[in-house]
């Protein structure tokens, strides 16, 4: 009896332990979770285990190690593109401060003028330059101001000076002439002296 409940039983699991779908190995754009979900679903339940032929778990198992293989691969052509980013990125990094540097130079000569050898922004040159103008233009103005005052004063006194060289020579004429009338009145008197003297 023990032998026909045996072959029953045989009978009547075998076909529990057979798979229904090997859709899990056959296509190959399902992810790894995509296939156990489909060997999951796919294979049968015996009580509380599920029944999975070895040969599907060891084809399973081959298309696991291959996909970490492929992604191991995939990973280190990722790191070596990563490492060739990065020294562009560094390249690119230096490139980017020289031609910022260049531009700070540009910007700042187009900002700057040196004069004498001494560096001034053109607003604080245009502000001297105009004070340094504005400076002579001032001063150029007191000396023809005060030129023109000088000139005027010259000219005051010279006419006061031909003023009083005129009475000058007319005191000295003057005085010519008295000191002439006065010669000849001595003359005369010093005359009459003589006469007086001779009588």
């Amino acid at each position: 009896m023990r032998s026909l409940l045996l072959i029953l039983s045989v009978c009547t699991v075998g076909p529990v332990f057979s798979q229904t779908s090997p859709k899990a190995l056959d296509d190959k754009t399902m992810s790894l979770q995509e296939r156990y979900l489909e060997m999951k679903s796919g294979s049968q339940t015996f009580k509380d285990y599920k029944v999975i032929k070895e040969t599907l778990l060891d084809q399973e198992w081959g298309i696991l190690v291959d996909s970490v293989k492929a992604q191991g691969k995939q990973l280190t052509e990722s790191r070596k593109q990563l490492e060739g980013l990065k020294g562009e990125l560094v390249s690119t990094k230096n490139a980017m401060e020289v031609q910022q540097a260049s531009v700070k130079e540009i910007v700042y000569d187009s900002t700057h003028i040196s004069v004498l050898g001494i560096p001034f922004s053109k607003s604080v040159f245009i502000l001297l330059a105009a004070a340094i103008v504005a400076a002579l233009s001032l001063a150029v103005s007191v000396c023809y101001a005060r030129t023109k005052m000088l000139n005027g004063l010259v000219k005051e006194k010279a006419v006061i000076a031909d003023s009083i060289s005129r009475e000058f020579e007319d005191f000295k004429k003057k005085a010519m002439d008295k000191q002439t009338k006065l010669s000849r009145e001595l003359q005369n008197e010093r005359n009459k002296w003589q006469d007086y003297r001779k009588v």
